[in-house]
């Protein structure tokens, strides 16, 4: 076959059935991504003859003869294509992962289209950045500002990986070619609990290609946890690479390794299981009961589970005051159970990796991970292995949300290659990723509160149910954070909270965004809002009367043990006051019938900027002699801004600009430590060491000017690519040649003290009493972030955690039947928030300076999720007089409540 791709005839045969995105990848077009396999996402799309299509659905027989477009063949000799340009000028993208097929989309639209971006778009999607970014895009709008040497801290500046990008040459983990590779298919359990007897591999092994099938037998027995944390105290060691017992429908049974993926599938399908079936339990509640299947039989608290014999994997449980008598003796009360349901990552990369020994005998691994860190210290412990004979990294991640705060692959990918000598490749399907990954933790919860007649709160208490899955990865630390500061955030001298964490036989939940504070913030803010009205009082009035403030103890039963939270600054009060105002201003509003009715809603929420015990970074910086640096960190990018956030970090300390900087990331071979990217911890946590680093660098070049002047260092100023003291001036070139030695300095931080972040949200929303149709007539956000380090990305930030939880909050749902299996697993079946589903929502920033984060700068890459849900409730009991207590608000669901208060 024959096609012209880009420009450039291609000669190839495709294999048989292999579709155009394999094809184009296979020839080295890695700007051609896989999200989705079945033309959901629009990440593969390219131009063909012209037109764009999603290739993963064109076999790549129809090519034969024909021009293919890809986002690398857009830029010509002249520079970017327009789009490509106009993309960059409005840094419309986060992970990046979409905005390849993004660009191949836009980039064909006519004007007509370009009218109705809902339809244009709705091939097209995007996880991380709530669309406006793209929007400005395609309006030809730019939000980067131009600045001077030692101001870019708190600027709009671009990523520097953003060229990259907008061209298809940003590397993902399998954007990469390796001679002799092998293939890992995975065989998953069709049962929701069995002890496997035996595994015949004879007719797999006779497969053609088939290297070798990998079970329970040739895995370590070593128990552990697929979540990583610093501490190992957090998480429940109940997991092995491949186990003999299966918990859930999709566990993982069996490898098989093979020269293709089609042989390794065949493989897959020849192996025969004798399964002994086990009783399975897939209800959070039954589960508890005496006489339930035990789904951890053999386990115990040794292995950091609380009661194996009620499967609670964790709990906590603590009052103060006496919230009952508080109960009895308020004006008003208030008792309601909610709950929320299992939401998926749904990143458009998943997860997968690749790995191999080189030839010093160092397993490598290069995956799709948030935590390269902890994964070699986990790879090492489990394989016994030295440390420094195991090296994890990752290239640029497509998308986490803390779903990729866990081992999924790696382990599989490390017991392949150290049993076949081989390098090797696992990438998960879509519908692995729905079905074998990990979820956001469905939970029931249970809020009583009550208040006197002057609104000050007398008493809350939360019993929270959470379903953590077949295995304890994050249960416990989620469980605690929620119980945390959903309640924290308000004064009352009565509190108490019940909690526990429950295995079932289904798809273990984990880290999400938000982590556990969405849930139950979804029944507190309600019970704030509830006790408002019976009160007569402004829901704005009611917190403000209630909220901590600076001095005042944080506190939420039983306590977490660890006393380093701080008001390292308090905006809570001004996004109180920004949110009301913008509620108040005069907007457009769509002319409705008397069939909608409209109704407002706020909620707010505060969060630790860091998780407890222990968050780790270490930065080096080093001069070069041409008078630029080199910043080596080891926190990740996946669409968080950090790499853009760290440069901006040691410009400003060392009185440079941000293209001085190269930055070296998310590779253990670089040396040092850095727990990973999850928590808020990205800019906070890594930020502080890398802020440690330049002034430490910065002290010792002024040392270095001070010493050839004879000059006190601190008559020397850092400024403009030099160090100056009067009239005399030595650039940083000149300094690296003076010293004769390499210039470096290093920088640590442990991740204490801690700060807090806050956020308030408003909607306006209008209801169909008839349908349950729910439109939004405006959204408005506003974040205490501290002194803002980049207000274009972190205003990105903000708009994609809203479009995200607007999503889980109206129709995002993992369906799972009553045999424990997944119903949904792929995109089409599972409704992500596509450019016409999202609002505009206008973000708006709290004036503080943090005094504990870098430069004044503090967290808010997951804390926007969190009151989405909450105000979405609120604005709607406010619209229709009804509380509804169960996310997401699906049109179907609501009906019945309508339609019994409303009529027909």
């Amino acid at each position: 076959m024959s096609v012209i791709v880009n420009g450039k005839s291609v000669d190839a045969a495709p294999r048989p059935g292999q579709c155009l995105r394999t094809f184009l990848r296979d020839t080295g077009h890695f700007g051609v991504k896989k999200g989705c396999d079945a033309g959901d996402c629009g990440a593969c799309t390219v131009l063909l003859d012209g037109e764009p299509v999603h290739s993963c659905l064109i076999p790549a027989f129809r090519a034969d003869g024909k021009a293919v477009t890809t986002v690398e063949g857009l830029a010509t000799d002249e520079g970017l294509h327009p789009m490509q340009q106009a993309f960059l000028d409005a840094q419309a993208f986060q992970c990046g992962f979409c905005t390849a097929g993004m660009i191949v989309t836009c980039a064909s639209l006519n004007q007509a289209q370009k009218k109705d971006l809902g339809a244009a778009l709705k091939g097209n999607l995007c996880r991380c950045t709530g669309y406006r970014a793209i929007e400005d895009a395609l309006l030809g709008r730019t939000h980067i500002e131009e600045v001077a040497a030692g101001e870019a801290f708190g600027r709009s500046l671009p990523a520097p990986a953003g060229p990259e990008l907008v061209q298809g040459q940003a590397r993902y983990t399998f954007d990469t070619a390796i001679d002799g590779l092998l293939y890992i298919k995975l065989l998953r359990s069709p049962h929701a609990h069995a002890r496997i007897i035996g595994i015949d591999r004879a007719a797999a092994l006779a497969v053609p290609g088939v290297h070798a099938v990998l079970t329970h037998e040739d895995a370590p027995a070593v128990p552990f946890s697929t979540a990583r944390h610093e501490q190992a105290w957090m998480d429940p060691a109940d997991t092995r690479v491949l186990d003999d017992v299966v918990r859930f429908v999709g566990q993982k049974v069996a490898a098989v390794v093979a020269d293709s993926e089609a042989a390794a599938e065949e493989g897959c399908r020849r192996l025969v299981v004798d399964y002994a079936i086990l009783p399975a339990i897939v209800d959070p509640a039954a589960a508890t009961a005496f006489g339930a299947p035990i789904i951890h039989a053999g386990r115990s608290t040794e292995h950091r589970i609380a009661d194996v014999n009620r499967n609670i994997v964790a709990e906590t449980h603590g009052e103060f005051g006496d919230v009952a008598a508080a109960l009895g003796s308020a004006a008003v009360t208030y008792e309601g159970t909610f709950t929320t349901q299992r939401v998926q990552h749904a990143a458009l990369e998943t997860h997968g990796g690749l790995a191999w020994l080189d030839g010093e005998g160092v397993l490598n691994v290069r995956s799709s991970t948030q935590v390269p860190f902890l994964t070699r210290r986990a790879l090492a412990e489990i394989f016994a292995l030295a440390p420094d004979k195991v090296r994890v990294f990752c290239e640029r991640v497509g998308g986490g949300f803390g779903g990729k705060q866990e081992m999924f692959v790696e382990d599989i990918l490390a017991l392949a290659a150290l049993k076949t000598g081989r390098p090797v490749k696992l990438e998960f399907t879509r519908e692995e990723q729905f079905i074998a990954t990990s979820t956001r933790h469905p939970m029931r919860v249970t809020v009583k509160a009550g208040a006197d007649r002057d609104g000050k709160l007398t008493a809350l208490q939360l019993d929270v149910l959470s379903n953590t899955g077949a295995y304890g990865n994050h249960a416990g630390p989620v469980l605690f954070h929620a119980c945390g500061e959903s309640i924290s955030v308000y004064n009352c001298p009565n509190k108490k909270v019940d909690g526990i964490a429950v295995y079932t036989n289904t798809v273990p939940a984990g880290a999400y965004r938000g982590y556990g504070l969405p849930q139950t913030t979804f029944a507190v803010e309600a019970a704030i809002d509830e006790l408002a009205l019976q009160l007569g009082i402004d829901p704005f009035e009611m917190r403000r009367r209630n909220i901590v403030r600076p001095g005042d103890p944080m506190l939420a039963p039983p306590g977490s043990g660890h006393s380093d939270v701080l008001y390292g600054s308090y905006g809570l009060d001004q996004c109180l006051d920004l949110v009301e105002r913008a509620m108040a201003e005069a907007t457009p509003t769509p002319e409705l019938s008397d069939e909608w009715l409209t109704g407002d809603g706020i909620a707010l929420t505060m969060i630790d900027t860091v998780p407890p015990d222990g968050h780790i970074a270490d930065a080096t910086i080093s001069l070069h002699h041409d008078g630029a640096f080199t910043l080596t960190v080891g926190t990740a990018e996946f669409g968080n801004g950090t790499s853009t956030v760290h440069r901006q970090i040691a410009a400003t300390v060392l009185g440079t600009t941000v293209d001085r900087i190269a930055l070296k990331q998310s590779d253990t071979a670089h040396g040092g430590h850095d727990t990973g990217a999850y928590g808020s911890t990205g800019t906070f946590v890594a930020g502080r060491a890398t802020q440690a680093a330049a002034e430490a660098l910065a002290a010792e070049l002024k040392g270095l000017a001070a010493q050839r002047w004879s000059v006190a260092p601190a008559d020397c100023v850092i400024a403009d690519d030099a160090i100056s003291c009067g009239a005399r001036r030595l650039s940083f070139k000149e300094l690296a040649t003076v010293s004769g030695t390499p210039l470096a300095a290093s920088g640590h931080s442990q991740g204490t003290p801690r700060s807090v972040a806050f956020n308030v949200q408003g909607f306006r929303v209008a209801v169909n009493k008839h349908t349950g149709v729910i439109e939004i007539l405006r959204s408005v956000q506003a974040a205490d972030a501290g002194r803002v380090a980049n207000p274009m990305q972190c205003r990105g930030q903000i708009e994609g955690g809203v479009a995200q939880a607007l999503g889980a909050a109206l129709y995002e749902e993992i369906v799972i039947d009553d045999t424990g299996r997944v119903v949904n697993p792929r995109f089409r079946d599972y409704h992500l928030p596509s450019y016409a589903d999202v609002p505009r929502t206008q973000v708006l920033f709290a004036a503080t300076n943090d005094a504990i984060g870098p430069l004044g700068a503090k967290s808010m890459s997951e804390s926007p999720y969190n009151p989405v849900a909450a105000a979405l409730g609120n604005a709607l009991r406010a619209a229709t007089g009804i509380r509804f207590t169960s996310v997401p608000f699906k049109p179907d669901r609501l009906f019945p409540r309508l339609q019994e208060m409303f009529g027909d």
